[in-house]
């Protein structure tokens, strides 16, 4: 996929997962994956992301850098929400979160074949906390 094709690709991707429409994932989400490097398939993909939104329905990722190799990308993302449930074993606290993420990626055949995300759990945690 060449760079204007896979950048036009991901910027329909979290546009998607911003919408929480989850039912458009098999557009970019191959059948089997990896997520951060263990075996997945789209459903395994699809339910840790409903139950994210679940939790966080206020969910959003802003793409702030996008780097293209190839068949591969790499985005640094700031996530942002305010939990309403039970959330990373943290009941909410009307505390809101806003968080750096590094994504990596690998396409082929136009999906999503290798994810991996990164962000600093303890962050995360201490801004949840209150």
């Amino acid at each position: 996929m060449p760079d204007s094709d896979l950048r036009g690709f991901y910027l329909r991707y979290i546009g998607e997962l911003n919408a929480h429409r989850f039912d458009q994932m098999d557009q970019f989400i191959d059948d089997r994956t990896t997520l951060n490097g263990e075996p997945a398939t789209r459903d395994d993909l699809i339910a840790v992301q409903k139950a994210d939104v679940d939790a966080v329905p206020d969910l959003h990722w802003e793409l702030q850098e996008l780097l293209l190799d190839g068949d591969r990308l790499a985005a640094r993302l700031v996530n942002t929400g305010t939990p309403v449930k039970e959330w990373l074993g943290v009941a909410p606290t009307g505390a809101s979160f806003e968080i750096t993420e590094y994504a990596i990626y690998q396409a082929r055949n136009g999906r999503f074949v290798h994810m991996t995300a990164l962000h600093d759990a303890g962050e995360l945690l201490r801004q949840l906390a209150g």
